[in-house]
């Protein structure tokens, strides 16, 4: 590996590790909302912000699709060309669920960058009934379409599993 490829590879960490912390943040404040601790945002192939989202589902009366990916998804799908779409990443704070993973693979996202995982999701909300999960890893959703979609993580999953802490509990 040559030094120019080193040093893009560490700002490529650096740069997805802004960013995931950016998705956390969301979380915070879907928490401070009221929903669950859920945010994303999707970055363009130059590091541009596109959208930002925050999980929008509001129990017990709110929609249960509002998730921050899907959410995400739905805004650029109408804004960015395919190929634009395909030279994007997603950042979330927990690993995408199997209806956002969908989302992501239709909305033509190329890559996947996630904080905490979908099992340690699960370790702390066990079988809360705000959080059914399917306990299917995005890997295995991806894997089973017609074109890649790169996934990267869990990252930082301590200090996304912040944000989770006595939400489930309480």
């Amino acid at each position: 590996m040559t030094e120019n490829t080193e040093n893009l590879h560490e700002a490529l960490a650096g740069q997805d590790l802004v960013f995931l912390r950016q998705a956390i943040a969301l979380a915070a404040a879907a928490r401070n909302h009221g929903a669950h601790p859920f945010g994303a945002l999707i970055v363009d192939a130059n590091g541009q912000i596109l959208v930002t989202a925050r999980n929008n589902a509001i129990p017990p009366k709110g929609d249960p699709t509002q998730h921050a990916e899907r959410l995400a998804c739905s805004l650029v799908g109408r804004q960015f060309t395919p190929a634009q779409l395909a030279a994007a990443t997603l950042y979330t704070s927990t690993e995408p669920c199997a209806m956002c993973a969908g989302a992501i693979y239709w909305t033509g996202i190329g890559r996947v960058v996630y904080a905490l995982s979908e099992s340690a999701l699960y370790a702390l909300t066990g079988s809360h009934e705000e959080n059914p999960t399917l306990r299917l890893p995005c890997r295995e959703v991806f894997a089973r379409g017609q074109r890649p979609t790169k996934v990267n993580g869990p990252f930082i999953e301590e200090e996304a599993a912040q944000v989770h802490k006595g939400f489930w509990t309480e």
